[in-house]
């Protein structure tokens, strides 16, 4: 189960509105509503977790109960650090949790989409935090305001929340940094100090924190923006086999399937991601596979299929699509494949940035039937749709 920490016990004194700024009005709802809307929103989450100031807690809990939560959900009181905070609430969350999500209640403008993204990812590499590569040149400043260094901007990403991570790795670190009276600034910089590698996610840049009045602003813009988006939905189908020779690994979205024959071809012939593939490029009417990744080109000899879904991600958004859902089917008559199929999943959602709700791969024989069920190779059929939003 997922369980999502929202900190929302700060007193955000930059505001100068003499109220927390988390309860302060933003499109016709407070800001922490926003926030808890959208984490409450996502699929995977089981279970939302507030703190609260002391003199706050009431007036939360009053604002969440109006508002019909889908998920169990409760208010804690917070401490004098974010950090102790983060530990209060650390301590209620259910034993069934696998993930652990803390996100800032003042950046009620993080989608759903953000939110899985960043699960996904901590449950292949366990921490996983949004982030935004800095636009601006930054400057290291001494106390009398010299520049001290340029540092290189190509390495600097802008942190965010939501950020995510493997349940018993945030509580080990957040122990540790009590034993050491340690206080970060984030909890990423907690786990790092574990030695534990944090994975970054790509955030939003309208994934803002509501700090001063002017953010306020905005976050009207944002949100108005929003609601005259048009969504559009286009659905594209996929289709593809290969031939099953000897001396060949057989790979299967993405996953090394032990047996005897592989698929011939000059990638790494991964029939289930190359129907993805064209499905994807059909759906964005931008040609097929053999277009953008010809096998001609000796830079895609042996290449692997992730590596091509990926590029295939890159060559959506740039024009402004992304991935809504896919449906897929193995048509293959051996080796059974069932207990391969979640790592399929896993593979194809965490390479396009989605949730692992969002794929799905079915496997099929043809009762003996056809060159798949003669064991001469192996098809894959794919349904995909994808979202343009159109402002």
């Amino acid at each position: 189960m997922v369980c999502v920490i929202i900190a929302a016990a700060g007193q955000g004194k930059r505001m100068g509105s003499g109220i927390n700024k988390v309860l302060l009005p933003l499109a016709g709802k407070a800001v922490l509503v926003h926030t808890v809307l959208a984490a409450a929103a996502v699929e995977a989450v089981g279970r939302v977790i507030i703190t609260a100031a002391g003199e706050d807690i009431e007036a939360i809990r009053t604002l969440l109960a109006s508002n019909n939560l889908s998920v169990p959900w409760q208010v804690v009181a917070g401490g004098i650090e974010r950090q102790h905070s983060i530990a209060n609430a650390l301590a209620l969350i259910p034993d069934t949790t696998d993930i652990v999500v803390v996100h800032d209640g003042a950046r009620p403008l993080a989608g759903a989409h953000l939110f899985d993204q960043v699960v996904a990812a901590a449950r292949q590499y366990n921490a996983a935090i949004a982030a935004v590569p800095v636009k601006d040149t930054i400057k290291s400043v001494d106390a009398a305001g010299w520049v001290m260094n340029t540092p290189d901007r190509r390495k600097l990403w802008a942190v965010q929340t939501p950020q995510a991570f493997a349940a018993g790795l945030l509580k080990k670190a957040y122990a540790r940094a009590a034993e050491e009276s340690y206080i970060g600034t984030d909890d990423a910089g907690l786990v790092e100090r574990l030695g534990t590698g944090v994975q970054i996610v790509q955030g939003d840049y309208q994934n803002i924190k509501i700090t001063t009045p002017e953010d306020l602003v905005f976050a009207e813009a944002i949100l108005a923006k929003r609601q005259e988006a048009v969504t559009m939905i286009r659905t594209g189908i996929g289709y593809d086999v290969h031939r099953l020779v000897p001396g060949r690994k057989l790979i299967l979205g993405g996953v090394n399937v032990p047996y005897g024959l592989g698929l011939d071809g000059h990638s790494d012939a991964d029939v289930l991601l190359h129907a993805i593939k064209d499905a994807l490029l059909g759906a964005a009417a931008l040609g097929d596979i053999g277009r953008h990744f010809p096998d001609t080109d000796g830079r895609y000899k042996g290449i692997s299929s992730l590596v091509l879904l990926a590029e295939v991600r890159v060559i959506l958004a740039g024009h402004g699509y992304t991935v809504n859902n896919i449906d897929a089917t193995i048509v293959a008559q051996k080796p059974k494949l069932a207990s391969y199929i979640a790592k399929m999943n896993e593979n194809i959602a965490v390479t396009l940035g989605i949730g692992s709700s969002q794929v799905n791969v079915k496997a099929t024989t043809t009762e003996g039937l056809g060159f798949a069920g003669q064991e001469q190779g192996i098809a894959a059929y794919a349904a995909v749709t994808i979202i343009s939003a159109r402002l």
